[in-house]
């Protein structure tokens, strides 16, 4: 009985406590909205919320198409053996520079040297035999014919030393063009198959990009159009190229056609392989904008709080905006605000649609065109 009592007394005394405090909240609020009301607030008495303003100015956006690409090199091989065959020679290092024709792997050529030998061997007996019976027929001790039968044994015994040393040339692995080399893992001693990759050789000098486009852009590309590229290795740092061709079918599956940039790429900064990210400009608009802070969204849509000025002072009004583009820290306005109108676009953490505001340094508000640079900045989304 005694526990019961005094639950009954403890539950009594919280919920006492909870209506203290509501009232005393309640109070509070009354007195803060006296002070914001007519009676008290507005720019006059300088209570209302204090918020920074930026006025509605006109700002240029870039219309871009934004695609995506892998990097490749300008040339790009692995270079692999057309026969099994033992390794006895590594004549390059991972990541060098070689010219066209660099001997790069030795494979084992005994059989061919060989062959070598014997050819060259039968060239000279082939000769001899040639200049003997030359001599005689000139001297009328032997036919004619027979010099002729020494001159052809003589012609095939060169062809056959040729083939011997094509053979041998074969053993020899060499660059086919100026590049780079890539790692590789093959050593002396390693027995190389058909078609496994002993390296990679890449033209980076410059690299070459591939993107698809939709084919109701096709009027804007044509080769020489210049374009900029980003990569994430390199955060936001653009990459002047053009478009060097355009393919000439459309992909009846995507509606897409295939356009190829080239990109200078001196140090090789950029790597085959890479996700590019390409920007093509078609042109270029001014608009009223207005700064990133001061567009709020909900749901499917956008508002801001424009400041209306009044007898009372100045309120913050929340106008249901259209917005377009978002480029450099700005948003494009299409409709729902007029140029030079001022906006909220700092301390919007506790406005109300209609509440008093004041503006902290009312004439240093900021236009939203007064920091605006001339030239786009990259867009935000990509056409996929």
């Amino acid at each position: 009985m005694i526990k019961r009592h005094f639950f009954l007394v403890a539950a009594a005394v919280v919920l006492g406590l909870m209506i203290v405090a509501a009232v005393m909240r309640m109070a509070f609020a009354g007195d803060e909205a006296g002070a914001g009301g007519p009676g008290g607030g507005g720019r006059g008495g300088g209570r209302g919320q204090a918020v920074e303003a930026a006025v509605v100015a006109q700002r240029p956006f870039s219309d871009q198409i934004n695609v995506l690409g892998v990097a490749r090199g300008r040339r790009s091989v692995n270079v692999t053996s057309n026969t099994s065959e033992l390794i006895t020679g590594v004549l390059f290092t991972d990541g060098q520079r070689v010219a066209a024709g660099t001997p790069l792997v030795q494979l084992q050529a005994r059989e061919e040297d060989a062959g070598i030998i014997q050819a060259r061997a039968n060239v000279l007996q082939a000769e001899r035999e040639y200049e003997r019976f030359r001599v005689l027929a000139e001297r009328g001790i032997a036919p004619r014919v027979t010099a002729e039968l020494a001159q052809t044994t003589l012609d095939t015994a060169r062809a056959s030393l040729s083939a011997a040393e094509a053979r041998r040339g074969d053993r020899v692995i060499r660059a086919p063009f100026a590049g780079t080399l890539g790692l590789s893992t093959v050593t002396a001693g390693t027995l190389i198959s058909p078609g496994a990759v002993i390296t990679t050789l890449d033209d980076i000098t410059v690299i070459r990009v591939d993107f698809p486009v939709p084919e109701r852009y096709i009027g804007v590309l044509r080769p020489g159009l210049s374009i900029t590229a980003t990569a994430d290795a390199y955060g936001n740092e653009p990459f002047s190229g053009r478009i060097a061709l355009v393919d000439t079918r459309i992909n009846e599956t995507t509606r897409a056609v295939t356009a190829r940039a080239e990109f200078p790429n001196p140090g090789g900064r950029i790597r085959p392989g890479m996700l590019m990210r390409v920007a093509i400009q078609q042109g270029q608009r001014t608009t009223p904008a207005v700064p990133e802070a001061a567009v709020q969204y909900e749901g499917d849509g956008a508002f801001v709080y424009r400041i209306a000025a009044g007898d009372k002072g100045s309120t913050a009004q929340r106008v249901e905006v259209e917005t377009g583009a978002v480029e450099g820290g700005y948003v494009e306005i299409v409709s729902g605000l007029n140029a030079n109108d001022r906006v909220v676009a700092g301390g919007l953490n506790r406005i109300q649609p209609n509440a008093p505001v004041t503006v902290r340094g009312a004439g240093e508000a900021r236009r939203a065109g007064a920091a605006a640079p001339t030239t786009a900045a990259q867009p935000q989304a990509a056409v996929r």
